[in-house]
């Protein structure tokens, strides 16, 4: 890369503007700094010298507490400590263990076990919940608000105490997800009642994966809610609530049903045809790029390094990628595992929930011990109040 180029890569980027990666991908997201794929390797991305070195500038004055607040909120940098995981160096860590490296032969248990810094819980309720025919996300959305309505307040609370109830929280929730299934699998790990659930066998080592791998991704919006709740003091149930409810938008976990519709229009035509509509339309192609992995993300390769993609999958990925510049991530693999096992539609959600309730479980004990209240302050926009 010569000197004359407007473009650098990103390494150079952040030697200028002396922040982390999150910050100069939350300028990309902000339309602050241009971005293009690099023709080398359209994996990476250039960034605009003139962008950056604006930026750059700017950060070298003083900043107020209310700037770096406000950018932090969207992919900027951490708003809470948290020793529960990170990503870092392109790679997701729990508790400094590498995720990927966990996936391989742990099961979502042992992860819960890290997490949550205790042996491996079993996580399954004392009482069958019924799921009365309804869809699991609904049913585990009725588990959860019917334990909130009676469950203790977190606060106050020791955390051994709060530990065995979260086991009966997460179990509540798995056997509202996954439903009925045979007596053979009740005492079994999440993954193979999974598998027992869809009458998939199969499928049991790579939804186990999968578990592992989702099982916490830092702050994420679903995450933060709950930490939000928890540190009101309210039940572990009412916290899960709203982790559960906040992962339901098509923004967080409902990415994996727009790659499930993009295959089906691709059917139609073909898997660029479909990705170029999808784009013309002002509609982001879902499940291609992740902010905090510029190289690719690590969950989706550890994934689909087990998976042969179908060939409707196969021409998708090739077309996004090729269009977007960016690769595919946790989302696409996802679909990719539910439509390989012939896995219910709503698998993907399903897992993601499941996994994931592990991960708001961790954030709601570490807020739970802090005893803090998060309550940020607002930048007000509406009209002039009058100053005494």
């Amino acid at each position: 890369m010569t000197r004359s180029s407007p473009w650098l890569p990103a390494a150079e980027a952040l030697a200028l503007m002396q922040v982390r990666p999150q910050t100069l991908y939350a300028g990309v997201s902000r339309g602050r700094i241009r971005a293009k794929p690099d023709a080398a390797d359209p994996r990476r991305s250039l960034y605009h010298r003139d962008d950056v070195q604006r930026l750059a500038a700017r950060a070298q004055g003083r900043r107020s507490s209310e700037a770096v607040a406000s950018e932090a909120i969207q992919w900027g940098e951490p708003v809470l400590p948290s020793a529960v995981s990170t990503v870092a160096g392109g790679r997701l860590w729990y508790r400094g263990q590498d995720a990927c490296a966990l996936s391989i032969e742990a099961t979502l248990e042992d992860v819960a076990g890290l997490l949550w810094e205790c042996a491996p819980p079993r996580l399954s309720s004392d009482e069958a919940t019924a799921r009365d025919g309804m869809p699991p996300l609904q049913a585990g959305l009725r588990a959860l608000a019917l334990r909130a309505a009676i469950d203790p307040p977190s606060r106050g609370r020791s955390p051994q105490a709060l530990r065995a109830e979260a086991a009966e929280v997460v179990g509540t929730l798995a056997d509202a997800l996954i439903g009925k299934v045979p007596a053979s699998a009740a005492a079994q790990p999440l993954h193979a009642r999974l598998a027992a659930a869809w009458r998939r066998p199969r499928a049991a080592a790579q939804l186990r994966r999968a578990l592992v791998l989702l099982a916490d991704h830092e702050l994420n919006a679903s995450t933060f809610a709950a930490r939000v709740t928890a540190s009101t003091g309210a039940s572990l149930a009412a916290c899960l609530l709203t982790g559960l409810a906040t992962l339901t938008g098509p923004l967080h976990g409902g990415a994996a049903r727009a790659v499930q519709a993009l295959v089906r229009q691709a059917g139609q035509s073909s898997a660029d045809a479909a990705a170029r509509e999808w784009l013309a339309h002002d509609r982001p192609l879902a499940a291609f790029g992740h902010p905090l992995y510029p190289a690719g993300d690590v969950r989706c390769a550890a994934l689909l390094e087990e998976l042969e993609l179908p060939p409707a999958f196969a021409a998708l990925r090739e077309a996004g990628e090729r269009l977007v510049g960016e690769p595919v991530n946790i989302d696409f693999a996802l679909a990719a595992l539910a439509a390989v096992h012939k896995l219910p539609a709503d698998a993907p959600l399903v897992l993601f929930a499941l996994a994931r309730s592990v991960g708001w479980t961790a954030h709601v004990l570490e807020q739970a011990a802090t005893g803090h209240l998060i309550r940020p302050r607002a930048r007000y926009t509406g009209p002039a109040v009058a100053q005494d």
